[in-house]
């Protein structure tokens, strides 16, 4: 994964708007619910556990320490109070703080130096993976194995049940065995793991999850004995400056496409030399790397029809860094996401063969429209990636990263450093587009400076170079998240880029939101950090609402989080560390939202940050807390007590004083 580049990361605000709106305002908050930070926490320490057992018959975890440091406390305009309480409506505690100092800093920017929770070493308390699969005769490792042997003595150290019921269970076996943190539902008297040979036997059929990396592919990738043919023509033909002429979409039947001498989907030995999902490598046999092109190396247009992308008016799930994955996509779309997006992939990365890298190209069943996006700065590695995710994974389409702001990406070449590259940019879409069967989409930014919009001189372009659709973020690299999107610019990049179509990005937390966006003729609307606050948002817009949703259903979404979570990462300790990380993350953006039923104005603007109130139960005023203690004692409710010495920073500081 590429921690920090995600496309939509959370916004700390300020700045001013292109419209008329206060860049940062306050969430209007019934006076009633309104309190100070103090009592805020009183409360949630002195009257909060008997206050959740009352309601939700569930044990609270132990208490953690609650001061805030001053880097929380962040600069605000006249007539607000500390974290964005305002003077109309405020209870007499409130307005008490208006005589306090204010900050000169907030905080901003990610937290670099947060505890990195993937263990760097082993220490002997883990058990070899050949007895959890049944290989004990056998060990995977040899005499170098840095694993446990000893069952027993695996069991004294390992941490507790969970619970009653075991999620992978429920697909008819539970690959994790005794390490299972649920290992009770499935462990027989003597200990063997239990198998329901019906329910296995359906899932064998019916995978729930796509696009795995087939480990011979891996191990190909990684010795480097992978070529990539139809790539390397692509690439040979755009360095001679021969033109490759854009992808034709008319349909033509196999016979026609043998012909022209042009592989159709399916026939012909460019495509034929190609995997498909099943295969195990790429071809090997040798390629023209040098010296004039002849009229048999030159790619002809391709008669066959490409796949063709028609998601216009559609809901389109941004592809998220860091909280875009699987699980979360899959809470959106029952929410009523139409489109999703894997996170962000390095294309050098995939080429590598990294298994991290790879996980995020995975896809669920129930993602019916699902497109990978990649990164990366060069014509070679991309075009060669593209072809090897052509034929390896099933997508509807590949987009590629242009707005990717973090300096890490930026200064290699990639994301928003593509706008201003426009001959490297030309090459990777003309050499993506040549290898591709499935659509080209891009996602960009206004530019990279604040005031020297880019977009719409280059919409014209992508259009001419055969991209199917772009998806414009209304702000500049320079901006990052602060400020207010620009959509009366993206209503003018429509124009330029018509006839292809653009989605809009930006700033949509409420069904009105996403009306006034589509007024300005874009073809949809893509939403993300709405969708981090509230993914109900989409049942929201379809349904023209706003939904008042209680505590309890948003801990039902939170417990959905994480059995996704452990059918995806594991159920043994390894994988509920993993889903407590990626809930905790998701947290630190679920705590900005205000419940309908606490605001005096509808709707909440995404830029409006809540101040203390007390909700209408104890777990509604816990989902509010701002602090990342609160938010763990959150993921304890679910997942049960973290490790000893635990401790979680997110990743951006703005989402947290703790």
């Amino acid at each position: 994964m590429a921690e920090g580049a995600a496309e939509e990361a959370p916004a700390d605000g300020g700045g001013d708007s292109a419209a008329s709106a206060p860049d940062r305002g306050v969430a209007p908050i019934k006076p009633q619910y309104l309190t100070t930070k103090e009592q805020f926490h009183e409360f949630l320490e002195a009257r909060g556990e008997e206050k959740f057992a009352q309601e939700t018959e569930a044990i609270e975890p132990e208490s953690h320490d609650l001061a805030e440091p001053e880097a929380k406390r962040v600069r605000l305009a006249d007539g607000q109070v500390e974290d964005g309480q305002t003077v109309a409506g405020q209870t007499e505690e409130a307005s008490e703080l208006l005589e306090q100092p204010q900050a000169q800093k907030r905080a901003r920017g990610q937290n670099k130096s947060r505890p990195h929770l993937k263990p760097t070493h082993y220490d002997g308390n883990r058990l070899c993976p050949s007895l959890i699969q049944g290989s004990a005769s056998k060990c995977f490792f040899g005499d170098r194995c840095r694993f446990l042997h000893d069952v027993g003595r695996y069991l004294e150290t390992k941490p507790g049940e969970l619970g009653p019921c075991c999620v992978l269970f429920e697909f008819g076996r539970c690959p994790y065995g005794v390490t299972c943190r649920f290992a009770g539902a499935h462990l027989g008297p003597e200990g063997q793991n239990l198998v329901r040979e019906e329910l296995a036997a359906q899932g064998a059929h019916t995978l729930p999850v796509r696009n795995t990396l087939d480990k011979t592919l891996q191990q190909q990738l990684r010795k480097r004995k992978v070529r990539f043919e139809r790539a390397e023509r692509a690439l040979l033909q755009l360095s001679q400056g021969q033109p490759l002429g854009p992808v034709s979409t008319a349909a033509a039947t196999p016979e026609a496409a043998a012909a022209e001498g042009a592989p159709g989907q399916g026939h012909g030995d460019a495509q034929q030399a190609l995997p498909g999902p099943d295969a195990t490598a790429l071809p090997s046999s040798p390629v023209k790397t040098c010296g004039p092109l002849t009229d048999e190396d030159v790619i002809k247009l391709r008669p066959c029809e490409k796949k063709r992308l028609d998601i216009g008016g559609k809901l389109y799930l941004a592809p998220l860094t860091t909280c875009g994955n699987l699980p979360f996509r899959r809470i959106c779309k029952r929410f009523g996401a139409d489109v999703t997006c894997g996170e962000m992939a390095v294309c050098t990365n995939l080429l590598q063969g990294q298994t991290s890298e790879w996980a995020l190209l995975k896809r669920h069943h129930s993602e019916d429209l699902f497109g990978v996006q990649l990164e990366g700065a060069f014509p070679d590695t991309m075009t060669r990636c593209a072809e090897l995710l052509n034929r390896t994974i099933e997508v509807d389409f590949v987009d590629i990263n242009v707005g990717c702001p973090i300096d890490l990406v930026y200064k290699k070449g990639g994301g928003c450093a593509l706008m201003s590259r426009s001959t490297k940019f030309r090459q990777i879409v003309l050499g993506m587009n040549q290898v591709l069967d499935v659509p080209l989409t891009v996602k960009t930014r206004t530019g990279v400076q604040e005031r020297a919009n880019l977009a719409h001189r280059l919409l014209p372009e992508l259009r001419d170079w055969g991209v199917a659709l772009v998806t414009l973020h209304g702000r500049s690299r320079e901006q990052r998240y602060t400020k207010m999107a620009d959509w009366q610019y993206i209503e003018q990049c429509v124009r330029a880029a018509s006839p292809m179509p653009l989605f809009g990005n930006g700033d949509i937390l409420s069904y009105e939101d996403a009306n006034r966006a589509m007024q300005t003729g874009v073809a949809g609307v893509m939403i993300a950090r709405g969708a981090l606050l509230k993914p109900w948002l989409f049942t929201e817009i379809k349904e023209q609402r706003h939904w008042d949703i209680s505590s309890s259903e948003r801990l039902d979404i939170l417990r959905d989080f994480t059995h996704y979570g452990l059918e995806h990462w594991g159920s043994d300790t390894q994988g509920v560390e993993k889903t407590r990380r990626f809930l905790l993350e998701w947290l630190s953006f679920l705590c900005r939202y205000v419940p309908v039923g606490l605001l005096e104005r509808l709707p909440q603007k995404i830029n409006e940050r809540p101040p203390y109130y007390l909700g209408r139960n104890y777990l509604e005023t816990l989902m509010a807390s701002q602090n990342s203690a609160d938010w763990v004692r959150i993921s304890e409710m679910l997942l049960g007590p973290v490790p000893p010495n635990f401790v979680f920073l997110p990743k951006h500081k703005a989402n947290s004083y703790k």
